[in-house]
């Protein structure tokens, strides 16, 4: 209970599910205890230093301090626009289908409230990252979720999923206004194939719906899988826009740089709610992004090379100590049901006692949802050394309880 009155807004949110497993943690490095934390998704990859450089050298010119522009600067919006043609074989206009926002959250949030008004409604699948749910809600609008399946290939996952859609959107009143996707997923590792969204494409225009993709994890793929752009499929921007980060691939989290791309309406809308609200990001940190969008992709490969050796450690640890997973096809996660003679614990409870008792920190399923109840997150954000660490002590804590 906070001390505090709470507006009728901030009653909407209720209290972080994440709190409880942080206020653990923190109390257990209090006591000494070394906690190795794969709670958070928190890069802890440095970016190449010929862009930290650039960052340094922009900061030494005396214009570079003033302010900037809410929807980014010329280059950096040409800059984006580049590498999704290079990338994606994907044209887009700087001017009229492309954005910069302050990282994807900053976007996501600020998207919903452009979009979306009290009494619209938005679906949202579950389980989701948090602010996927709670921007719609905090513009005032109502959400249903849509189940994500948890298991099977990925085309029956695929299927079940568009399903899901098809009969949420229709039993909705009045109609949903806003989808909101997010592939490769947060936190299930869920991925889908190019035939996925040309099928949600068709969907959504045939029903005036409107896309908003979250494509965070669009540069961190294994094995030989690609994530496709929903901007590929031919009429995407007619009824899509899509979120790209440079927190993930480029290593880039405390920079706060992201991007709305596609739809121009969405885009013209979004451009007219900033102009209100900020200034943009700080201009050498801009000029630096444009230096590591024109860059050579083999700096993002490297960042992609270490999170896949770190997750294959941790896949392989956790089935040699008994723990049965799969390693991912995409994101820097791992997402684990939980053990069977610990399921009645729940997700939060489970947590923790892993966190008491083998001093491994996860994120608890029921953080991102109800459907994600009776799993847990992992985000391979420690090195390797501290993988087999993690590892070690999680065969000793699931050892005590098979005696």
């Amino acid at each position: 209970m906070s001390k505090y009155e709470e507006f009728p807004r901030i009653k909407r949110l209720p209290q972080y599910v994440f709190a409880v497993v942080n206020e653990l943690k923190a109390k257990l490095r209090r006591e000494g205890e070394d906690i190795i934390d794969f709670g958070m998704g928190n890069p802890d990859l440095k970016p190449a230093q010929h862009i930290i450089d650039k960052l340094c050298e922009s900061a030494q010119k005396p214009h570079t301090h003033r302010y900037s522009m809410s929807q980014g600067i010329p280059r950096l919006r040409k800059a984006i626009c580049d590498f999704y043609e290079r990338r994606y074989g994907v044209k887009l206009d700087p001017e009229e289908e492309a954005i910069m926002t302050i990282g994807s959250k900053e976007g996501i949030s600020h998207l919903m409230v452009a979009m979306l008004s009290p009494g619209d409604i938005a679906l949202v699948p579950s389980p989701r990252y948090p602010i996927h749910y709670y921007a719609p809600v905090i513009a005032g609008a109502s959400v249903l979720t849509v189940p994500l399946p948890l298991e099977g290939s990925v085309s029956e996952r695929q299927e079940k999923f568009l399903k899901s859609i098809y009969e949420t959107y229709e039993d909705s009143y009045p109609k949903a206004k806003v989808l909101i996707l997010n592939f490769p997923n947060n936190p299930t590792t869920m991925i889908v194939e190019k035939e996925f969204f040309k099928e949600i494409v068709d969907f959504a225009k045939k029903k005036g719906l409107w896309i908003v993709h979250d494509f965070a994890y669009a540069d961190l793929c294994y094995d030989g899988y690609k994530a496709p752009s929903i901007l590929e499929i031919e009429g995407a921007k007619d009824i899509a826009v899509e979120l790209y980060s440079m927190t993930k691939g480029f290593s880039m989290a405390g920079w706060r740089v992201g991007f709305v791309l596609g739809n121009p309406t969405i885009i013209y809308n979004l451009k007219r709610l900033k102009s209100y609200l900020d200034y943009g990001t700080f201009t050498p940190i801009q000029v630096a992004s444009v230096i590591a969008l024109d860059s050579d992709y083999s700096i993002v490969e490297e960042a992609r090379d270490i999170y896949n050796k770190r997750l294959e450690l941790l896949v392989n640890g956790l089935n040699r100590a008994g723990w049965q997973v799969e390693k991912p096809k995409a994101t820097m996660f791992l997402w684990a049901k939980i053990p069977e003679k610990f399921q009645k614990l729940g997700s939060v409870e489970f947590s923790m006692k892993l966190l008491r008792e083998a001093h491994v920190a996860v994120a608890p399923g029921a953080g991102f949802g109800e459907h994600g109840e009776g799993y847990v997150r992992f985000a391979v954000v420690e090195n390797e050394k501290r993988i087999r660490q993690a590892v070690r002590n999680i065969k000793k804590f699931l050892r005590q309880y098979n005696d």
